[in-house]
Protein backbone atom coordinates (compact mmCIF):
# COMPACT_ATOMS: atom_id res chain seq x y z
CA UNK A 1 0.00 0.00 0.00
CA UNK A 2 1.14 3.47 -1.14
CA UNK A 3 1.03 6.95 0.40
CA UNK A 4 0.27 9.85 -1.58
CA UNK A 5 2.51 12.64 -1.98
CA UNK A 6 1.42 15.98 -2.34
CA UNK A 7 0.48 17.70 -5.56
CA UNK A 8 3.13 19.26 -7.30
CA UNK A 9 2.72 22.29 -9.42
CA UNK A 10 4.25 23.38 -12.79
CA UNK A 11 3.36 26.86 -14.03
CA UNK A 12 -0.20 26.99 -13.30
CA UNK A 13 -1.74 23.99 -14.22
CA UNK A 14 -1.67 21.14 -10.50
CA UNK A 15 -0.82 17.70 -11.72
CA UNK A 16 -1.94 14.90 -9.99
CA UNK A 17 0.92 13.06 -7.72
CA UNK A 18 3.20 10.36 -8.54
CA UNK A 19 3.48 7.16 -6.83
CA UNK A 20 5.35 7.10 -3.46
CA UNK A 21 8.02 5.04 -3.57
CA UNK A 22 7.27 1.05 -1.89
CA UNK A 23 9.14 0.00 0.80
CA UNK A 24 12.81 -1.23 0.23
CA UNK A 25 12.63 -4.96 -0.62
CA UNK A 26 15.09 -7.76 -0.04
CA UNK A 27 14.24 -9.85 -3.37
CA UNK A 28 16.14 -7.80 -5.72
CA UNK A 29 19.34 -8.72 -3.72
CA UNK A 30 18.56 -11.98 -3.92
CA UNK A 31 17.90 -12.13 -7.42
CA UNK A 32 21.00 -9.88 -8.24
CA UNK A 33 22.99 -12.16 -6.22
CA UNK A 34 22.28 -15.29 -8.10
CA UNK A 35 22.59 -13.72 -11.45
CA UNK A 36 26.47 -12.46 -10.76
CA UNK A 37 26.95 -15.97 -9.06
CA UNK A 38 25.35 -17.61 -11.99
CA UNK A 39 27.55 -15.31 -14.72
CA UNK A 40 30.36 -16.27 -12.31
CA UNK A 41 30.25 -20.04 -12.68
CA UNK A 42 29.16 -20.20 -16.55
CA UNK A 43 32.53 -17.31 -17.24
CA UNK A 44 35.14 -20.18 -18.11
CA UNK A 45 33.28 -22.00 -20.45
CA UNK A 46 33.69 -21.27 -24.17
CA UNK A 47 36.43 -18.74 -24.41
CA UNK A 48 37.48 -15.26 -25.43
CA UNK A 49 35.50 -13.12 -27.23
CA UNK A 50 37.15 -10.99 -29.98
CA UNK A 51 36.60 -7.98 -28.37
CA UNK A 52 37.98 -9.11 -24.85
CA UNK A 53 41.55 -10.01 -26.53
CA UNK A 54 41.27 -6.50 -27.69
CA UNK A 55 40.90 -4.83 -24.41
CA UNK A 56 43.87 -6.81 -23.24
CA UNK A 57 45.59 -5.46 -25.88
CA UNK A 58 44.61 -1.95 -25.98
CA UNK A 59 45.10 -2.47 -21.71
CA UNK A 60 48.78 -2.77 -22.40
CA UNK A 61 48.44 0.70 -24.41
CA UNK A 62 46.70 2.34 -21.81
CA UNK A 63 45.78 5.75 -23.27
CA UNK A 64 43.40 8.18 -22.25
CA UNK A 65 40.77 7.36 -25.40
CA UNK A 66 41.17 4.97 -28.48
CA UNK A 67 39.23 4.92 -32.07
CA UNK A 68 36.46 3.57 -30.80
CA UNK A 69 36.10 3.50 -26.74
CA UNK A 70 37.23 5.05 -23.93
CA UNK A 71 40.11 3.97 -21.56
CA UNK A 72 38.12 2.32 -18.54
CA UNK A 73 37.29 -1.50 -19.98
CA UNK A 74 40.84 -1.57 -21.26
CA UNK A 75 42.01 -0.78 -17.88
CA UNK A 76 39.33 -3.34 -16.26
CA UNK A 77 41.24 -5.38 -18.75
CA UNK A 78 44.28 -4.48 -17.63
CA UNK A 79 43.74 -4.92 -14.08
CA UNK A 80 42.16 -8.17 -14.01
CA UNK A 81 45.01 -9.82 -16.24
CA UNK A 82 47.39 -8.37 -13.52
CA UNK A 83 45.25 -9.69 -10.96
CA UNK A 84 45.51 -13.13 -12.65
CA UNK A 85 47.24 -13.51 -15.76
CA UNK A 86 45.06 -15.76 -18.49
CA UNK A 87 41.96 -16.00 -16.02
CA UNK A 88 38.42 -15.57 -17.96
CA UNK A 89 36.79 -15.58 -14.53
CA UNK A 90 39.23 -12.74 -13.22
CA UNK A 91 38.40 -11.12 -16.72
CA UNK A 92 34.68 -11.11 -16.50
CA UNK A 93 33.80 -10.97 -12.55
CA UNK A 94 33.54 -6.85 -13.51
CA UNK A 95 30.83 -7.57 -15.64
CA UNK A 96 28.93 -10.11 -13.59
CA UNK A 97 29.11 -7.95 -10.49
CA UNK A 98 27.84 -4.86 -13.34
CA UNK A 99 24.66 -7.28 -14.23
CA UNK A 100 23.79 -7.47 -10.56
CA UNK A 101 23.85 -3.92 -10.17
CA UNK A 102 22.44 -3.27 -13.40
CA UNK A 103 19.49 -5.77 -11.61
CA UNK A 104 19.37 -3.53 -8.62
CA UNK A 105 19.19 -1.01 -10.52
CA UNK A 106 15.99 -1.45 -12.51
CA UNK A 107 14.53 -3.06 -9.16
CA UNK A 108 15.41 0.29 -7.42
CA UNK A 109 13.02 2.31 -10.36
CA UNK A 110 10.54 0.10 -10.41
CA UNK A 111 10.49 1.15 -6.51
CA UNK A 112 10.51 4.78 -7.18
CA UNK A 113 7.35 4.11 -9.34
CA UNK A 114 5.40 2.67 -6.51
CA UNK A 115 6.01 -0.87 -6.96
CA UNK A 116 5.71 -3.22 -3.74
CA UNK A 117 8.17 -5.70 -2.65
CA UNK A 118 6.68 -8.40 -4.53
CA UNK A 119 6.60 -6.01 -7.60
CA UNK A 120 9.89 -4.95 -7.05
CA UNK A 121 11.26 -8.37 -7.08
CA UNK A 122 9.06 -9.09 -10.19
CA UNK A 123 10.72 -6.03 -11.98
CA UNK A 124 14.18 -7.58 -10.51
CA UNK A 125 13.65 -10.58 -12.14
CA UNK A 126 12.68 -9.58 -15.54
CA UNK A 127 15.80 -7.25 -15.55
CA UNK A 128 18.32 -10.12 -14.73
CA UNK A 129 16.55 -12.65 -17.30
CA UNK A 130 16.76 -9.41 -20.20
CA UNK A 131 18.87 -10.54 -23.02
CA UNK A 132 21.06 -7.13 -22.59
CA UNK A 133 21.86 -7.68 -18.62
CA UNK A 134 22.97 -11.50 -19.60
CA UNK A 135 24.52 -11.36 -23.09
CA UNK A 136 26.69 -8.62 -21.61
CA UNK A 137 27.08 -9.69 -18.49
CA UNK A 138 28.55 -12.83 -19.46
CA UNK A 139 31.46 -10.73 -21.82
CA UNK A 140 33.62 -8.33 -20.72
CA UNK A 141 32.47 -5.26 -22.47
CA UNK A 142 31.80 -1.61 -22.91
CA UNK A 143 28.00 -2.13 -23.39
CA UNK A 144 27.97 -3.93 -19.58
CA UNK A 145 29.51 -0.22 -17.91
CA UNK A 146 27.40 1.74 -20.21
CA UNK A 147 23.83 -0.50 -19.33
CA UNK A 148 25.06 0.27 -15.60
CA UNK A 149 25.71 4.33 -16.55
CA UNK A 150 22.28 4.86 -18.38
CA UNK A 151 20.30 2.77 -15.17
CA UNK A 152 21.71 4.64 -13.00
CA UNK A 153 21.27 8.25 -14.93
CA UNK A 154 17.67 7.09 -15.09
CA UNK A 155 17.03 6.35 -11.74
CA UNK A 156 18.51 9.69 -10.09
CA UNK A 157 15.88 11.47 -13.18
CA UNK A 158 13.56 9.39 -11.83
CA UNK A 159 14.29 10.97 -8.18
CA UNK A 160 14.38 14.27 -9.68
CA UNK A 161 11.30 14.33 -11.59
CA UNK A 162 9.71 12.96 -8.69
CA UNK A 163 11.11 15.37 -5.96
CA UNK A 164 11.22 18.29 -8.43
CA UNK A 165 14.99 18.83 -6.21
CA UNK A 166 17.29 20.13 -9.31
CA UNK A 167 20.35 18.83 -7.26
CA UNK A 168 19.58 15.55 -8.78
CA UNK A 169 20.17 16.70 -11.57
CA UNK A 170 24.17 16.82 -10.05
CA UNK A 171 24.00 13.20 -9.76
CA UNK A 172 22.65 13.04 -13.68
CA UNK A 173 25.70 14.59 -14.93
CA UNK A 174 28.30 13.62 -12.59
CA UNK A 175 27.10 9.35 -13.45
CA UNK A 176 26.76 10.35 -17.52
CA UNK A 177 30.04 12.72 -17.55
CA UNK A 178 31.91 9.41 -15.90
CA UNK A 179 30.31 7.31 -18.55
CA UNK A 180 31.90 9.37 -21.15
CA UNK A 181 35.33 7.73 -20.36
CA UNK A 182 33.55 4.60 -21.54
CA UNK A 183 31.36 5.43 -24.15
CA UNK A 184 30.21 8.68 -25.93
CA UNK A 185 26.59 7.42 -25.92
CA UNK A 186 25.61 8.87 -22.56
CA UNK A 187 25.48 12.19 -24.83
CA UNK A 188 22.92 10.36 -26.67
CA UNK A 189 20.80 9.77 -23.09
CA UNK A 190 21.04 13.31 -22.23
CA UNK A 191 20.33 14.43 -25.74
CA UNK A 192 17.15 12.21 -24.86
CA UNK A 193 16.37 13.90 -21.26
CA UNK A 194 16.58 17.38 -22.23
CA UNK A 195 14.17 16.48 -25.34
CA UNK A 196 11.80 14.62 -22.48
CA UNK A 197 11.75 17.55 -20.42
CA UNK A 198 11.28 20.10 -23.41
CA UNK A 199 8.36 17.92 -24.77
CA UNK A 200 6.67 16.87 -21.77
CA UNK A 201 7.98 19.32 -18.87
CA UNK A 202 7.81 19.92 -15.80
CA UNK A 203 9.70 22.65 -18.18
CA UNK A 204 10.71 24.74 -15.35
CA UNK A 205 13.43 21.96 -14.50
CA UNK A 206 15.49 23.99 -17.59
CA UNK A 207 15.47 27.03 -15.45
CA UNK A 208 16.74 25.27 -12.26
CA UNK A 209 19.82 26.85 -10.98
CA UNK A 210 20.69 23.49 -10.34
CA UNK A 211 19.90 21.61 -13.57
CA UNK A 212 21.97 24.76 -15.04
CA UNK A 213 24.93 23.53 -13.50
CA UNK A 214 24.64 20.09 -13.65
CA UNK A 215 24.65 21.18 -17.26
CA UNK A 216 28.15 22.32 -16.85
CA UNK A 217 29.43 19.50 -14.79
CA UNK A 218 28.59 17.31 -17.39
CA UNK A 219 29.61 19.81 -20.26
CA UNK A 220 33.44 19.88 -17.93
CA UNK A 221 33.20 16.08 -17.84
CA UNK A 222 32.69 15.62 -21.69
CA UNK A 223 35.15 18.38 -22.76
CA UNK A 224 37.70 16.04 -20.71
CA UNK A 225 36.42 12.62 -21.61
CA UNK A 226 36.82 14.19 -25.98
CA UNK A 227 40.17 15.76 -25.30
CA UNK A 228 41.74 12.40 -26.81
CA UNK A 229 39.27 12.57 -29.86
CA UNK A 230 39.60 15.46 -30.41
CA UNK A 231 43.44 16.05 -30.91
CA UNK A 232 43.30 12.69 -33.05
CA UNK A 233 40.92 14.21 -35.49
CA UNK A 234 37.55 12.64 -33.75
CA UNK A 235 38.48 9.00 -35.43
CA UNK A 236 35.02 7.46 -33.63
CA UNK A 237 33.07 9.08 -36.07
CA UNK A 238 34.83 7.04 -38.60
CA UNK A 239 33.41 3.65 -36.66
CA UNK A 240 30.09 5.82 -36.22
CA UNK A 241 29.58 5.89 -40.05
CA UNK A 242 30.85 2.30 -40.66
CA UNK A 243 28.57 1.15 -38.14
CA UNK A 244 25.62 3.24 -39.99
CA UNK A 245 26.39 1.55 -43.14
CA UNK A 246 25.72 -1.94 -41.57
CA UNK A 247 29.41 -3.01 -41.41
CA UNK A 248 28.99 -4.08 -37.86
CA UNK A 249 27.01 -6.65 -36.26
CA UNK A 250 23.60 -5.57 -34.67
CA UNK A 251 24.07 -2.64 -37.14
CA UNK A 252 21.67 -1.73 -39.94
CA UNK A 253 18.08 0.04 -39.38
CA UNK A 254 15.96 -3.34 -39.75
CA UNK A 255 17.79 -5.05 -37.70
CA UNK A 256 18.18 -2.58 -35.02
CA UNK A 257 14.26 -2.50 -35.32
CA UNK A 258 13.70 -5.83 -34.87
CA UNK A 259 16.22 -5.80 -31.84
CA UNK A 260 13.91 -3.89 -29.71
CA UNK A 261 11.55 -6.75 -29.76
CA UNK A 262 13.92 -9.42 -28.55
CA UNK A 263 16.64 -7.51 -26.39
CA UNK A 264 14.31 -7.78 -23.07
CA UNK A 265 12.79 -10.66 -24.24
CA UNK A 266 9.92 -11.16 -26.69
CA UNK A 267 7.72 -12.19 -24.01
CA UNK A 268 8.50 -8.96 -22.03
CA UNK A 269 7.66 -6.63 -25.06
CA UNK A 270 3.87 -6.34 -23.55
CA UNK A 271 5.04 -5.43 -20.40
CA UNK A 272 7.64 -2.64 -21.50
CA UNK A 273 5.37 -1.37 -24.13
CA UNK A 274 2.71 -1.05 -21.02
CA UNK A 275 5.02 0.89 -19.32
CA UNK A 276 5.44 3.27 -21.90
CA UNK A 277 1.70 3.41 -21.90
CA UNK A 278 1.50 4.21 -18.97
CA UNK A 279 4.45 6.94 -18.64
CA UNK A 280 3.11 8.59 -21.78
CA UNK A 281 -0.94 8.56 -20.90
CA UNK A 282 -1.63 7.50 -17.18
CA UNK A 283 -2.35 10.75 -15.23
CA UNK A 284 -0.66 9.93 -11.81
CA UNK A 285 2.54 9.11 -13.54
CA UNK A 286 2.66 12.76 -15.36
CA UNK A 287 5.88 13.69 -12.92
CA UNK A 288 7.95 10.92 -15.46
CA UNK A 289 6.29 11.46 -19.07
CA UNK A 290 9.86 12.81 -20.16
CA UNK A 291 11.04 9.54 -19.58
CA UNK A 292 9.00 7.83 -22.22
CA UNK A 293 9.32 10.75 -24.75
CA UNK A 294 13.24 10.38 -23.96
CA UNK A 295 13.09 6.87 -25.15
CA UNK A 296 11.22 8.10 -28.29
CA UNK A 297 13.60 10.28 -29.14
CA UNK A 298 16.85 8.03 -28.41
CA UNK A 299 15.69 5.52 -30.04
CA UNK A 300 14.50 7.68 -33.01
CA UNK A 301 17.79 9.28 -33.29
CA UNK A 302 19.49 5.36 -33.21
CA UNK A 303 17.36 4.04 -35.62
CA UNK A 304 17.32 7.16 -38.10
CA UNK A 305 21.30 7.09 -38.32
CA UNK A 306 22.02 3.38 -38.47
CA UNK A 307 22.66 3.22 -34.73
CA UNK A 308 23.22 -0.64 -33.10
CA UNK A 309 19.80 -1.80 -31.73
CA UNK A 310 21.24 -1.96 -28.07
CA UNK A 311 22.45 1.40 -28.01
CA UNK A 312 18.63 2.37 -26.17
CA UNK A 313 18.08 -1.11 -24.26
CA UNK A 314 18.66 0.78 -20.56
CA UNK A 315 15.35 2.43 -21.35
CA UNK A 316 13.81 -0.34 -22.52
CA UNK A 317 14.79 -1.66 -18.91
CA UNK A 318 13.51 1.79 -17.48
CA UNK A 319 10.13 1.22 -19.47
CA UNK A 320 9.79 -2.51 -18.23
CA UNK A 321 10.39 -1.20 -14.28
CA UNK A 322 7.39 0.83 -14.95
CA UNK A 323 5.26 -1.77 -16.79
CA UNK A 324 6.32 -4.18 -14.21
CA UNK A 325 4.67 -2.08 -11.49
CA UNK A 326 1.38 -2.11 -13.61
CA UNK A 327 1.61 -6.01 -14.65
CA UNK A 328 2.63 -6.65 -10.52
CA UNK A 329 -1.09 -4.49 -9.80
CA UNK A 330 -2.47 -6.44 -12.50
CA UNK A 331 -1.87 -9.73 -11.13
CA UNK A 332 -2.81 -9.21 -7.89
CA UNK A 333 -6.10 -9.76 -8.89
CA UNK A 334 -6.31 -13.40 -9.59
CA UNK A 335 -4.14 -16.80 -9.55
CA UNK A 336 -3.96 -17.13 -13.65
CA UNK A 337 -3.25 -13.89 -13.78
CA UNK A 338 0.03 -14.29 -11.25
CA UNK A 339 0.43 -17.73 -13.17
CA UNK A 340 0.94 -15.91 -16.31
CA UNK A 341 3.33 -13.31 -15.23
CA UNK A 342 5.55 -16.35 -13.70
CA UNK A 343 5.34 -17.97 -16.87
CA UNK A 344 6.93 -14.83 -18.67
CA UNK A 345 9.70 -15.11 -16.12
CA UNK A 346 10.62 -18.35 -16.42
CA UNK A 347 10.22 -18.54 -20.13
CA UNK A 348 12.72 -15.34 -20.79
CA UNK A 349 15.30 -17.16 -18.07
CA UNK A 350 15.08 -20.27 -20.23
CA UNK A 351 15.22 -18.99 -23.54
CA UNK A 352 17.87 -16.33 -23.30
CA UNK A 353 20.23 -18.43 -20.91
CA UNK A 354 19.81 -20.42 -23.92
CA UNK A 355 20.77 -17.99 -26.59
CA UNK A 356 22.85 -16.20 -24.59
CA UNK A 357 25.10 -17.66 -21.96
CA UNK A 358 27.54 -21.05 -22.74
CA UNK A 359 25.55 -23.28 -21.52
CA UNK A 360 25.55 -25.80 -24.20
CA UNK A 361 28.64 -27.83 -25.73
CA UNK A 362 30.91 -25.56 -27.78
CA UNK A 363 31.43 -28.49 -30.31
CA UNK A 364 28.01 -29.17 -31.17
CA UNK A 365 26.09 -25.55 -30.79
CA UNK A 366 23.06 -25.36 -32.26
CA UNK A 367 22.58 -23.15 -35.56
CA UNK A 368 19.87 -21.41 -34.34
CA UNK A 369 21.96 -20.14 -31.70
CA UNK A 370 24.58 -18.42 -33.94
CA UNK A 371 21.71 -17.12 -36.24
CA UNK A 372 20.10 -14.97 -32.70
CA UNK A 373 23.85 -14.23 -30.93
CA UNK A 374 26.62 -14.05 -33.61
CA UNK A 375 28.59 -13.05 -30.23
CA UNK A 376 28.33 -16.82 -29.11
CA UNK A 377 30.84 -17.75 -31.81
CA UNK A 378 33.31 -15.51 -31.78
CA UNK A 379 34.09 -16.96 -28.12
CA UNK A 380 35.01 -20.18 -29.86
CA UNK A 381 38.23 -21.45 -31.23
CA UNK A 382 40.92 -18.74 -30.90
CA UNK A 383 43.99 -21.23 -29.62
CA UNK A 384 43.33 -23.35 -32.38
CA UNK A 385 42.60 -20.49 -35.15
CA UNK A 386 46.41 -19.91 -32.99
CA UNK A 387 46.96 -23.36 -34.39
CA UNK A 388 46.55 -22.91 -37.83
CA UNK A 389 48.89 -19.90 -38.02
CA UNK A 390 51.53 -22.05 -36.53
CA UNK A 391 50.93 -24.88 -38.97
CA UNK A 392 51.73 -22.16 -41.85
CA UNK A 393 54.48 -20.63 -39.75
CA UNK A 394 56.33 -24.34 -39.15
CA UNK A 395 56.55 -24.76 -42.81
CA UNK A 396 59.17 -21.65 -43.49
CA UNK A 397 62.67 -21.97 -43.88
CA UNK A 398 64.28 -21.08 -40.45
CA UNK A 399 65.77 -17.36 -42.15
CA UNK A 400 62.49 -17.00 -43.19
CA UNK A 401 60.86 -17.54 -40.02
CA UNK A 402 63.28 -15.42 -37.78
CA UNK A 403 61.92 -11.72 -39.65
CA UNK A 404 58.14 -13.46 -40.82
CA UNK A 405 55.15 -11.13 -38.95
CA UNK A 406 51.36 -12.07 -39.14
CA UNK A 407 48.48 -9.56 -40.89
CA UNK A 408 45.00 -10.04 -39.44
CA UNK A 409 42.51 -8.30 -40.54
CA UNK A 410 40.31 -7.53 -37.19
CA UNK A 411 41.64 -6.77 -33.73
CA UNK A 412 40.20 -10.18 -32.35
CA UNK A 413 42.75 -12.08 -34.42
CA UNK A 414 45.66 -9.99 -33.80
CA UNK A 415 44.80 -10.19 -29.78
CA UNK A 416 44.40 -14.22 -30.02
CA UNK A 417 47.64 -14.44 -31.26
CA UNK A 418 49.15 -12.04 -28.40
CA UNK A 419 47.19 -14.42 -26.19
CA UNK A 420 47.98 -17.73 -27.44
CA UNK A 421 51.15 -17.12 -30.08
CA UNK A 422 54.05 -17.03 -28.15
CA UNK A 423 53.56 -20.77 -26.55
CA UNK A 424 53.30 -21.71 -29.97
CA UNK A 425 56.22 -20.00 -31.27
CA UNK A 426 54.42 -17.38 -33.34
CA UNK A 427 55.42 -13.68 -33.83
CA UNK A 428 54.30 -10.63 -33.11
CA UNK A 429 50.92 -9.95 -34.88
CA UNK A 430 50.34 -6.46 -36.00
CA UNK A 431 46.77 -4.89 -37.36
CA UNK A 432 45.60 -1.86 -38.85
CA UNK A 433 41.84 -2.34 -37.56
CA UNK A 434 40.65 0.46 -35.27
CA UNK A 435 43.10 1.12 -32.75
CA UNK A 436 45.54 -1.71 -33.13
CA UNK A 437 47.11 0.54 -35.97
CA UNK A 438 47.99 3.13 -33.41
CA UNK A 439 49.81 -0.01 -31.33
CA UNK A 440 52.71 -0.30 -33.56
CA UNK A 441 53.36 -1.01 -37.54
CA UNK A 442 55.71 -4.22 -38.43
CA UNK A 443 59.55 -3.55 -38.49
CA UNK A 444 61.06 -1.92 -41.64
CA UNK A 445 62.07 -5.77 -42.69
CA UNK A 446 59.33 -7.47 -42.08
CA UNK A 447 58.88 -9.07 -45.69
CA UNK A 448 57.45 -12.02 -44.78
CA UNK A 449 54.11 -12.34 -43.65
CA UNK A 450 51.53 -14.40 -42.71
CA UNK A 451 47.85 -12.57 -43.26
CA UNK A 452 44.97 -13.85 -42.49
CA UNK A 453 41.47 -12.25 -41.93
CA UNK A 454 41.86 -11.42 -45.92
CA UNK A 455 38.63 -13.00 -47.45
CA UNK A 456 40.53 -11.91 -51.10
CA UNK A 457 43.92 -11.24 -51.77
CA UNK A 458 43.19 -8.21 -54.00
CA UNK A 459 44.61 -5.51 -51.32
CA UNK A 460 47.99 -8.14 -50.38
CA UNK A 461 48.25 -8.08 -53.75
CA UNK A 462 48.91 -4.23 -54.08
CA UNK A 463 51.42 -4.52 -51.07
CA UNK A 464 53.42 -7.64 -51.76
CA UNK A 465 54.51 -9.33 -54.92
CA UNK A 466 53.78 -12.40 -53.97
CA UNK A 467 50.71 -14.09 -52.24
CA UNK A 468 50.13 -17.53 -52.16
CA UNK A 469 47.37 -19.35 -50.28
CA UNK A 470 48.75 -21.56 -47.39
CA UNK A 471 45.94 -22.95 -46.00
CA UNK A 472 42.95 -22.29 -43.69
CA UNK A 473 42.15 -21.94 -40.47
CA UNK A 474 40.80 -25.28 -38.96
CA UNK A 475 38.77 -24.32 -35.45
CA UNK A 476 38.12 -28.33 -34.83
CA UNK A 477 34.38 -27.91 -34.51
CA UNK A 478 31.66 -26.68 -36.83
CA UNK A 479 30.93 -23.41 -35.99
CA UNK A 480 30.13 -20.53 -38.09
CA UNK A 481 32.28 -17.75 -36.97
CA UNK A 482 33.92 -14.76 -38.83
CA UNK A 483 37.46 -16.98 -38.78
CA UNK A 484 36.93 -20.66 -39.16
CA UNK A 485 37.68 -21.64 -42.95
CA UNK A 486 39.29 -18.40 -43.54
CA UNK A 487 42.20 -18.78 -45.88
CA UNK A 488 45.71 -18.04 -44.69
CA UNK A 489 47.89 -16.38 -46.68
CA UNK A 490 51.63 -16.04 -47.15
CA UNK A 491 53.31 -13.01 -48.50
CA UNK A 492 56.59 -12.09 -49.70
CA UNK A 493 58.30 -9.30 -51.06
CA UNK A 494 56.87 -5.90 -49.74
CA UNK A 495 56.35 -3.31 -52.91
CA UNK A 496 56.46 -0.51 -50.54
CA UNK A 497 57.83 0.07 -47.18
CA UNK A 498 55.20 -0.41 -44.36
CA UNK A 499 55.38 3.66 -43.15
CA UNK A 500 54.02 4.31 -46.76
CA UNK A 501 51.04 2.34 -46.50
CA UNK A 502 50.48 1.85 -42.94
CA UNK A 503 48.16 4.53 -41.91
CA UNK A 504 47.17 5.35 -45.99
CA UNK A 505 45.66 2.15 -46.59
CA UNK A 506 46.07 -1.00 -44.09
CA UNK A 507 44.42 1.38 -41.30
CA UNK A 508 40.86 0.91 -41.19
CA UNK A 509 37.68 1.27 -38.99
CA UNK A 510 34.72 -0.67 -38.18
Amino acid sequence: MTTATPQVRTGATAQPPAPAPGPRAIGPWLVAGTVTLVLLALSPRYGYHRDELYFLLAGKHLDWGYVDQGPLVPALARLADTVAPGSLLALRTPSALLAGGATLLVAATARQFGADRSAQTFAALLGAASGIVLATGHLLSTTTVDLVIWLAAALCTVRLLRTGDGRWALAVALVLGVGMFNKLLPALLAVGLVAGLTLAGPRRLLRDRWVLAATALFGLLAAASLSWQAVNGFPQLGVAATISGGDSSYSGRLDALLLHFVIIGPFVVPIWVTGLVVLLRRSGWRSYRALGWAWLVVAGIVLFLGGKGYYDAPLLLVLTAAGAVVAAGWAARGRVRRTLLVAVVVLTTASNAVLLLPVLPADRLPAFVLAVNYDAGETIGWPAFTDSLAAVHRTLPPQEQARAIILTGNYGEAGAVARFGPQRGLPAAYSGHNSMADFGRPPDDADVVIAVGWSRPDRLRSWFTDVTLAGRVDLGVAVDNDENGGPIWLCRGLRRPWADVWDTEVRHTG
